[in-house]
Protein backbone atom coordinates (compact mmCIF):
# COMPACT_ATOMS: atom_id res chain seq x y z
CA UNK A 1 0.00 0.00 0.00
CA UNK A 2 1.37 3.54 -1.18
CA UNK A 3 2.19 5.96 1.76
CA UNK A 4 -0.82 8.83 1.83
CA UNK A 5 1.55 11.57 1.70
CA UNK A 6 3.13 10.00 -2.06
CA UNK A 7 -0.61 10.10 -3.09
CA UNK A 8 -1.02 13.51 -2.33
CA UNK A 9 1.54 14.12 -3.78
CA UNK A 10 0.57 13.04 -6.48
CA UNK A 11 -2.73 14.55 -7.04
CA UNK A 12 -1.34 17.84 -6.66
CA UNK A 13 1.12 17.21 -9.61
CA UNK A 14 -1.85 15.94 -11.37
CA UNK A 15 -4.36 19.33 -10.93
CA UNK A 16 -1.08 21.17 -11.28
CA UNK A 17 -0.72 19.74 -15.03
CA UNK A 18 -4.68 19.90 -15.89
CA UNK A 19 -4.57 23.62 -14.44
CA UNK A 20 -1.44 24.71 -16.45
CA UNK A 21 -3.41 23.06 -19.63
CA UNK A 22 -7.13 25.02 -19.21
CA UNK A 23 -5.14 28.76 -18.77
CA UNK A 24 -3.19 27.61 -22.13
CA UNK A 25 -4.74 30.98 -24.35
CA UNK A 26 -7.14 29.48 -27.55
CA UNK A 27 -6.68 30.49 -30.88
CA UNK A 28 -6.47 28.87 -34.24
CA UNK A 29 -4.84 25.44 -34.02
CA UNK A 30 -3.30 24.73 -37.70
CA UNK A 31 -3.71 21.74 -39.25
CA UNK A 32 -0.16 19.20 -39.28
CA UNK A 33 2.50 20.47 -41.02
CA UNK A 34 1.59 24.27 -40.69
CA UNK A 35 4.36 25.62 -38.81
CA UNK A 36 4.12 29.17 -37.65
CA UNK A 37 5.80 32.03 -39.90
CA UNK A 38 6.13 29.30 -42.73
CA UNK A 39 2.16 30.11 -43.54
CA UNK A 40 2.10 33.51 -42.43
CA UNK A 41 2.92 36.73 -44.81
CA UNK A 42 3.73 39.92 -44.35
CA UNK A 43 1.60 42.69 -45.71
CA UNK A 44 3.37 45.91 -46.15
CA UNK A 45 0.92 47.51 -48.63
CA UNK A 46 -0.47 51.17 -47.66
CA UNK A 47 2.08 50.92 -45.13
CA UNK A 48 0.22 47.98 -43.06
CA UNK A 49 2.79 45.92 -42.04
CA UNK A 50 1.42 42.81 -40.00
CA UNK A 51 1.54 38.92 -40.48
CA UNK A 52 -1.66 37.08 -41.37
CA UNK A 53 -2.29 33.52 -41.78
CA UNK A 54 -2.30 32.39 -45.72
CA UNK A 55 -5.37 32.34 -47.31
CA UNK A 56 -6.33 28.41 -47.89
CA UNK A 57 -4.50 27.57 -44.34
CA UNK A 58 -6.75 25.17 -42.69
CA UNK A 59 -7.24 25.33 -38.55
CA UNK A 60 -9.00 22.67 -36.19
CA UNK A 61 -10.45 25.81 -34.35
CA UNK A 62 -11.36 29.47 -34.13
CA UNK A 63 -9.66 32.37 -32.40
CA UNK A 64 -11.58 32.03 -28.84
CA UNK A 65 -12.63 36.20 -29.94
CA UNK A 66 -13.59 35.16 -33.80
CA UNK A 67 -17.48 36.94 -34.70
CA UNK A 68 -19.72 35.28 -36.53
CA UNK A 69 -20.76 36.48 -39.96
CA UNK A 70 -23.88 35.87 -42.01
CA UNK A 71 -23.89 36.68 -45.55
CA UNK A 72 -26.19 35.36 -48.31
CA UNK A 73 -26.89 32.10 -45.99
CA UNK A 74 -23.48 31.54 -46.00
CA UNK A 75 -21.78 30.94 -42.38
CA UNK A 76 -17.98 33.31 -42.15
CA UNK A 77 -15.81 33.84 -38.77
CA UNK A 78 -13.90 36.66 -39.17
CA UNK A 79 -10.73 37.95 -36.13
CA UNK A 80 -8.31 40.62 -36.47
CA UNK A 81 -8.80 41.46 -40.04
CA UNK A 82 -8.26 37.55 -40.74
CA UNK A 83 -11.76 35.67 -42.48
CA UNK A 84 -12.83 32.03 -41.82
CA UNK A 85 -15.27 29.52 -43.84
CA UNK A 86 -16.29 26.26 -42.37
CA UNK A 87 -15.04 23.34 -44.61
CA UNK A 88 -16.46 19.96 -43.59
CA UNK A 89 -14.96 19.67 -39.68
CA UNK A 90 -12.13 22.63 -40.25
CA UNK A 91 -12.08 25.77 -41.23
CA UNK A 92 -10.21 27.47 -43.79
CA UNK A 93 -8.71 31.07 -44.10
CA UNK A 94 -10.50 32.56 -46.96
CA UNK A 95 -10.82 35.95 -48.67
CA UNK A 96 -13.63 38.17 -47.63
CA UNK A 97 -16.72 38.41 -50.38
CA UNK A 98 -17.64 41.99 -51.41
CA UNK A 99 -20.48 43.27 -49.92
CA UNK A 100 -19.94 41.30 -46.64
CA UNK A 101 -20.54 43.77 -43.44
CA UNK A 102 -18.69 44.16 -40.19
CA UNK A 103 -19.32 46.09 -37.57
CA UNK A 104 -15.86 46.37 -35.99
CA UNK A 105 -12.13 46.44 -37.61
CA UNK A 106 -8.96 45.52 -35.86
CA UNK A 107 -7.65 48.85 -33.83
CA UNK A 108 -4.70 48.60 -36.65
CA UNK A 109 -6.33 48.77 -39.99
CA UNK A 110 -4.92 51.30 -41.55
CA UNK A 111 -7.18 54.63 -42.93
CA UNK A 112 -6.20 55.19 -46.34
CA UNK A 113 -7.23 58.15 -48.90
CA UNK A 114 -7.85 57.17 -52.72
CA UNK A 115 -9.54 59.41 -55.12
CA UNK A 116 -10.74 61.46 -52.33
CA UNK A 117 -12.30 58.34 -50.64
CA UNK A 118 -11.58 56.91 -47.35
CA UNK A 119 -10.98 53.39 -46.79
CA UNK A 120 -9.62 50.86 -44.19
CA UNK A 121 -7.13 48.34 -45.40
CA UNK A 122 -6.32 45.28 -43.46
CA UNK A 123 -4.93 41.82 -44.75
CA UNK A 124 -5.57 42.35 -48.50
CA UNK A 125 -9.00 43.39 -48.03
CA UNK A 126 -10.47 46.89 -48.39
CA UNK A 127 -13.22 48.01 -45.91
CA UNK A 128 -16.16 51.65 -46.17
CA UNK A 129 -17.38 52.86 -43.34
CA UNK A 130 -21.53 52.53 -43.79
CA UNK A 131 -23.30 55.12 -41.39
CA UNK A 132 -26.21 53.99 -41.90
CA UNK A 133 -25.06 50.66 -40.17
CA UNK A 134 -22.57 51.67 -38.18
CA UNK A 135 -19.99 49.22 -39.20
CA UNK A 136 -17.71 48.25 -42.09
CA UNK A 137 -18.19 46.73 -45.69
CA UNK A 138 -15.83 45.00 -47.84
CA UNK A 139 -15.60 46.28 -51.11
CA UNK A 140 -13.65 45.85 -53.91
CA UNK A 141 -10.06 47.45 -54.59
CA UNK A 142 -10.82 51.01 -55.54
CA UNK A 143 -9.08 52.31 -58.70
CA UNK A 144 -5.85 53.71 -58.28
CA UNK A 145 -5.12 51.20 -55.09
CA UNK A 146 -1.70 49.57 -55.65
CA UNK A 147 -1.65 46.12 -56.43
CA UNK A 148 0.53 43.48 -53.82
CA UNK A 149 3.03 40.79 -55.79
CA UNK A 150 0.59 38.20 -55.08
CA UNK A 151 -2.49 39.64 -56.03
CA UNK A 152 -4.72 38.49 -58.65
CA UNK A 153 -6.88 40.13 -61.09
CA UNK A 154 -11.26 40.47 -59.87
CA UNK A 155 -12.30 38.11 -62.84
CA UNK A 156 -9.60 35.51 -63.31
CA UNK A 157 -10.12 32.84 -66.00
CA UNK A 158 -12.43 30.82 -64.92
CA UNK A 159 -10.34 27.72 -64.85
CA UNK A 160 -9.18 25.41 -68.10
CA UNK A 161 -12.35 23.85 -69.64
CA UNK A 162 -14.36 23.53 -66.57
CA UNK A 163 -18.05 23.67 -66.89
CA UNK A 164 -19.79 24.97 -63.83
CA UNK A 165 -23.62 24.58 -63.42
CA UNK A 166 -25.19 26.32 -60.33
CA UNK A 167 -27.82 23.83 -58.88
CA UNK A 168 -28.77 26.11 -56.26
CA UNK A 169 -29.91 28.93 -58.30
CA UNK A 170 -27.15 31.26 -57.69
CA UNK A 171 -27.80 34.44 -59.80
CA UNK A 172 -24.50 35.89 -61.86
CA UNK A 173 -23.03 37.95 -58.95
CA UNK A 174 -22.85 35.18 -56.59
CA UNK A 175 -21.48 33.11 -59.53
CA UNK A 176 -18.62 35.25 -60.42
CA UNK A 177 -18.11 35.76 -56.59
CA UNK A 178 -17.76 32.19 -55.70
CA UNK A 179 -15.61 31.22 -58.74
CA UNK A 180 -12.81 34.24 -57.84
CA UNK A 181 -12.41 33.14 -54.38
CA UNK A 182 -12.10 29.67 -55.42
CA UNK A 183 -10.22 30.70 -57.96
CA UNK A 184 -8.02 32.24 -54.61
CA UNK A 185 -8.29 28.94 -52.27
CA UNK A 186 -7.42 26.41 -54.99
CA UNK A 187 -4.31 28.94 -56.14
CA UNK A 188 -3.42 29.39 -51.91
CA UNK A 189 -3.82 25.30 -51.46
CA UNK A 190 -1.43 24.67 -54.63
CA UNK A 191 0.88 27.38 -55.14
CA UNK A 192 0.08 28.01 -58.75
CA UNK A 193 -2.00 30.74 -60.11
CA UNK A 194 -3.02 30.50 -63.90
CA UNK A 195 -2.84 34.40 -63.89
CA UNK A 196 0.98 34.43 -63.71
CA UNK A 197 3.40 33.25 -65.94
CA UNK A 198 3.71 29.47 -66.47
CA UNK A 199 1.26 29.63 -63.28
CA UNK A 200 4.17 31.30 -60.86
CA UNK A 201 5.98 27.88 -60.71
CA UNK A 202 8.99 26.03 -62.19
CA UNK A 203 7.48 25.47 -65.73
CA UNK A 204 9.21 21.81 -65.24
CA UNK A 205 6.22 21.10 -63.08
CA UNK A 206 3.60 23.92 -63.81
CA UNK A 207 1.61 20.88 -65.97
CA UNK A 208 0.92 18.52 -62.86
CA UNK A 209 0.77 22.05 -60.50
CA UNK A 210 -2.42 22.58 -63.07
CA UNK A 211 -4.13 19.74 -62.63
CA UNK A 212 -3.57 20.26 -58.79
CA UNK A 213 -5.02 23.52 -59.06
CA UNK A 214 -8.02 22.06 -60.95
CA UNK A 215 -9.48 19.54 -58.71
CA UNK A 216 -8.83 21.94 -55.86
CA UNK A 217 -11.15 24.41 -57.41
CA UNK A 218 -13.48 22.34 -58.82
CA UNK A 219 -13.61 21.45 -55.27
CA UNK A 220 -14.53 23.72 -53.76
CA UNK A 221 -17.24 25.18 -56.66
CA UNK A 222 -18.74 21.64 -55.74
CA UNK A 223 -18.96 22.16 -52.14
CA UNK A 224 -20.45 26.05 -53.02
CA UNK A 225 -23.86 24.27 -54.38
CA UNK A 226 -21.95 23.79 -58.08
CA UNK A 227 -21.96 20.86 -60.69
CA UNK A 228 -18.45 21.25 -62.09
CA UNK A 229 -17.27 18.72 -65.52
Amino acid sequence: MRPRSTTITQRATAAAIVAAVLVLPLGAHAEPGDHGRAREHYDERHGHNHYYPERGLRVRELPREARPIAWHGERYWFHEGVWYRPVGPRFVVVAPPFGVFVPVLPAFATLVVIGGAQFYYANDAYYRYDAARSGYEVVAPPEGAPVAAAAVPSAPPAGGDLFIYPRDGQNPDQQARDRYECHRWAADQTGFDPTRPAGGVDPAVSGAKRTDYGRAQQACLEARGYTVR
